[in-house]
């Protein structure tokens, strides 16, 4: 049987480019890969990367407050979208530029097309061309979801909050994720007035009891007014903007209404259903340790697989494929420990298990504490930092470390290479501080504060 081609990636996201690329570049291998939308995917264009510098952004305001108590005579004008927008679509193109610069140097050929599967070795894309390939990778990540009730249409989703013509004078967020959080905060540091309705207890859930309760009573704090145990029962045009009837009673108008309540895999209308490839309970692709489907010659990466939705992750696994398929050395993307941040104000960083699932699994004892940082403290305010560690009392290892404050994100990333390599609560006490940081709390918290 011949072949147009050794590859054919679908999706030009963090996962399907690193797959391209080392196939390509290290594993010798003729690459095609098809991108309907910018590439870069959901990482680059719409997701991480314009996210945080929107983040960068609506820190500088409580910065120029902040600055007066360190002797600066600085004064903060409105915050100017527009301008901040227009940097931002720059730097954009010029990341998706970059990669496909990268993609070009390894000697992928890229179709700006969008790419559906005739059957397990045929790709077809949307001028009619067809193309067949020995192995077919499916990295089309995932996309917001909004659920269909009265006036859902009124609402926008995280992809649309990067093209705002402009900002709005009062905003609603709903959901309790990370997304959602993150862009109640950052739109609170633009100097919008912020509601977030979550219908759940607490905000952030699957995160720890302690942290995600922390990172709240600092966003409440902040101006953010968070409510929980309602949801939405509809939208409705309204004088002056957006009328957001709610289960508690609530009506209240709104400018702008943001949906972010979850995401679905970009995995339906691609021709993969006809095919034999097996699908889970919330649309996404199943695949075994070597990201291959039950059609052997097509794999999945990434967010579309529904496995761990991070950048990072996708990119471990098109790399594990690359090595597997084309390397000759078979490789799992390893899913166990994996760090991550959330980029509220404050940060908060997580790796390992929190207090509630490892008391599930063991006997631990948890260290904790909670202090006002120096910096801010000078500047007058309020906010405090947590530190947390839970310890196995069978084989003291770390089981988990949680971090909220400033840089949590900077710091969790170094926590997490100790506990991956099976740091014990004494490797930790035996570490030197670092004086004053923050994170010298980390070493320094001998005593738990409690046991279970």
């Amino acid at each position: 049987m011949a072949f147009d081609c050794d590859l054919f990636v679908i999706g030009g996201g963090s996962g399907g480019v690193r797959a391209a690329r080392i196939a390509a570049a290290e594993g010798s291998a003729n690459v095609h890969l098809a991108e309907e939308s910018r590439m870069g995917g959901t990482c680059v264009i719409r997701g991480c990367v314009p996210k945080k510098l929107m983040v960068f952004a609506s820190g500088y305001g409580e910065m120029i407050r902040d600055a007066h108590a360190y002797g600066w005579d600085v004064a903060a004008g409105p915050f100017d979208w527009p301008r901040f927008r227009h940097a931002l679509e720059a730097e954009l193109d010029r990341l998706e530029a970059a990669y496909r610069a990268t993609l070009a140097g390894a000697g992928v050929t890229v179709h700006d097309a969008r790419a559906t599967l005739e059957d397990a070795h045929t790709v077809r894309l949307a001028g009619g061309e067809r193309l067949r390939a020995r192995h077919i990778l499916v990295a089309t990540g995932g996309r917001p979801y909004v659920p269909e009730f009265p006036g859902s249409d009124l609402a926008i989703t995280s992809n649309e909050m990067f093209h705002l013509p402009t900002l709005p004078g009062r905003a609603l967020v709903v959901g309790g994720g990370y997304i959602a959080s993150e862009f109640a905060c950052i739109l609170n540091g633009m100097g919008v007035d912020v509601t977030q309705i979550y219908r759940g207890a607490q905000i952030l859930r699957g995160f720890d009891d302690e942290a995600r309760g922390h990172v709240a009573t600092a966003m409440q704090a902040g101006g953010i007014a968070i409510r929980c145990g309602t949801d939405v029962l509809r939208l409705e045009r309204a004088d002056g903007g957006i009328r957001a009837v709610a289960t508690d009673g609530s009506e209240t108008v709104f400018d702008l209404v943001l949906y972010a309540t979850g995401r679905k895999p970009n995995a339906a209308g691609i021709g993969l259903e006809a095919l034999g490839v097996e699908f889970g309970r919330s649309g996404q692709i199943v695949v075994d340790d070597y990201s291959q489907t039950a059609v052997p010659s097509i794999y999945a990466v990434g967010d579309v697989t529904g496995r761990i939705n991070l950048t990072p992750v996708a990119i471990r696994e098109g790399h594990a494929f690359a090595d597997t398929v084309f390397g000759g050395v078979p490789t799992r993307a390893d899913h166990e420990l994996v760090a991550s941040a959330v980029f509220t104000q404050p940060e908060l960083g997580a790796v390992g298990l929190t207090e509630e699932a490892a008391r599930d699994q063991e006997a631990i004892e948890v260290y904790s504490a909670t202090f006002r940082p120096m910096q801010s403290l000078f500047a007058g305010r309020s906010d405090r930092v947590l530190m947390k560690l839970i310890v196995s009392v069978a084989t003291r290892r770390v089981l988990g470390c949680h971090i909220v404050g400033p840089q949590a994100g900077e710091m969790i990333q170094l926590a997490a290479i100790a506990i991956r390599m099976g740091a014990t609560k004494e490797d930790f006490d035996r570490t030197v501080a670092v004086h004053p940081t923050m994170s010298e709390e980390l070493v320094t918290m001998r005593r738990p504060t409690r046991q279970s």
